[in-house]
């Protein structure tokens, strides 16, 4: 079978001065430190340390060769969202890593391919810079799990996802600008229990809100990292839903009917997690994604699902091809 890695991600060698463009401070900005490493810093900040495997396509290659990944689907950083900016800026930013993502790609041969990002604090250049990116080359649209105070059922973000459905571009959502920093500043804790928090907030601003209500059932969309916390605690929601009618309040259905709406990368790292959540969302609602090449992604990629002695060789097949095929490569069916 094909194998589809549908979440990883990547950072050029190097990019202009966005400091300099916008004349404001505090953007990302790469720091090599030898052939292999570097470090992304923000403005004068470190945060965090990558290896050449973000920007070298050749090394990218060869350890997909060596994991017998097909194709991967690369998406930037979060950190590169610039939600926070003035929307100017944070349009030509999205139009500059747009641009590099495929000047990438390009030398895979069609190996590699990617989603673009869009400054999504102001929807209509979101709009605008969606449809230019996907006429270039891209394959759909990574977007931040919230701007600001504004969850996904923001009608604005609402506008957005619709018209993501119209012209055809998947979604994958990934968590960012996670809530509790001052309690998680230890232990990665910001990582290991911020970010699948985030992930389930936002699928539940989706379910609870009655925003899928408002959504074409066309629309492609994928939670990062096995929906976070959700799978597990689905039968807490559903609990409440039952019993609580401020919880009901907008959302029409049991909240576990849901899970036909959106899909989930298969990023959690256990046999057993990995079983919940296919029994959870539907087999035909997960996908590989390893999160490559960061420190918290899979380290061998596909490898939990290829080992999985509790999967079923059709299962397998399910998550490392039809799946992404049927998301990424098939048109909307309304």
């Amino acid at each position: 079978m094909a194998v589809i890695d549908i979440h990883t991600h990547f950072l050029p060698y190097q990019w202009p001065d966005l400091a300099e463009r916008s004349g404001t401070t505090d953007w990302p900005w790469l720091k090599h430190i030898s052939q292999d490493k570097a470090m992304l810093m923000v403005g004068e900040r470190e945060f965090r340390p990558v290896n050449s495997a973000c920007w070298d396509i050749e090394r990218r290659l060869q350890e997909m060769d060596r994991d017998q990944i097909d194709q991967q689907i690369m998406c930037a950083t979060p950190l590169l969202f610039a939600y926070q900016r003035d929307a100017v800026h944070a349009a030509d930013c999205a139009r500059l890593f747009n641009d590099l993502a495929l000047e990438m790609c390009s030398t895979s041969e069609g190996r590699i391919m990617t989603l673009a990002q869009v400054p999504l604090q102001d929807i209509d250049l979101a709009c605008k810079e969606l449809e230019r990116a996907m006429s270039c080359g891209h394959l759909g649209v990574q977007i931040g799990n919230h701007v600001g105070d504004r969850d996904l059922d923001d009608d604005g973000l609402i506008t957005f996802l619709h018209h993501c459905a119209d012209v055809g571009a998947p979604v994958l959502i990934h968590p960012w600008d996670m809530l509790g920093r001052k309690r998680m500043d230890r232990h990665m804790l910001q990582w290991l229990v911020a970010m699948p928090a985030e992930t389930q907030l936002s699928i539940l601003h989706l379910i609870l809100s009655g925003a899928f209500e408002r959504l074409p059932r066309s629309l492609k969309i994928c939670f990062a990292h096995g929906g976070g916390s959700f799978a597990f605690l689905l039968g807490r929601v559903d609990n409440a839903w039952q019993h609580r009618d401020i919880v009901r309040e907008h959302c029409p259905q049991l909240p576990s009917t849901y899970t036909d709406r959106f899909s989930v990368d298969s990023a959690v790292f256990d046999q057993g997690a990995l079983r919940l959540l296919i029994d959870v969302m539907g087999i035909d609602r997960v996908m590989l994604g390893t999160d490559y090449p960061f420190p918290l992604g899979e380290q061998k990629m596909g490898n939990l699902v290829r080992s999985s002695k509790i999967l079923s060789q059709a299962e397998k097949s399910s998550i490392l091809e039809d799946n992404p095929k049927s998301f990424f490569f098939k048109a909307n069916v309304s």
